[in-house]
């Protein structure tokens, strides 16, 4: 199991070691710990142009590649929940309804830590007439034509790989 924890997180012991493909166990207290997927949210918001709303990141991991808006889960929210708080966080935009469409594996680096995620796609309506604005994690945001989406443009790779899958329903 990869991990980049070498010390127990619960009693800090460092005998630590594997004890399955996915867990690691602590050999003095016994805590066993799975590194299991975090999940995150991507939003597909179209104007009537048929334009993907599409935003620049602000922060690592990735800064000024393109993005998605969406992010991490937070503990007690729905996804439905999730994809309207980050969409909000992040463009100012409400959104009226989220329909899944697909998943992507993900590996995001942060502060030096490699966090496995499922990145949910979800296809976002938000209320007519609101201007998108970058705000929280993203730079700028932008209406881009799907056909003229370039993947290699994203800076992470389910967002990359989501593109492409984009390309060929819209």
């Amino acid at each position: 199991m990869n991990t980049d924890f070498d010390y127990c997180p619960k009693c800090g012991c460092h005998d630590f070691a594997a004890s399955s493909e996915k867990s690691r166990r602590c050999k003095r207290c016994g805590f066993e710990f799975f590194l299991n997927a975090s999940a995150a949210y991507v939003a597909l918001i179209t104007n009537s142009q048929g334009q993907l709303l599409v935003v620049r990141r602000r922060k690592e991991p990735a800064i000024g590649t393109l993005d998605l808006p969406g992010g991490f889960a937070d503990a007690g929210e729905t996804a439905e929940e999730g994809i309207a708080r980050e969409v909000r966080e992040e463009t100012g935009l409400t959104v009226v309804s989220a329909k899944y469409l697909f998943s992507k594996p993900n590996i995001y680096v942060y502060s030096g830590m490699k966090i496995p995620t499922l990145d949910m796609f979800f296809q976002c309506e938000v209320e007519q007439g609101a201007e998108p604005k970058a705000m929280d994690d993203a730079a700028e945001c932008m209406w881009i034509a799907i056909d003229e989406l370039d993947p290699t443009l994203f800076g992470l790779s389910s967002i990359s790989e989501g593109i492409k899958k984009i390309k060929t329903i819209f």
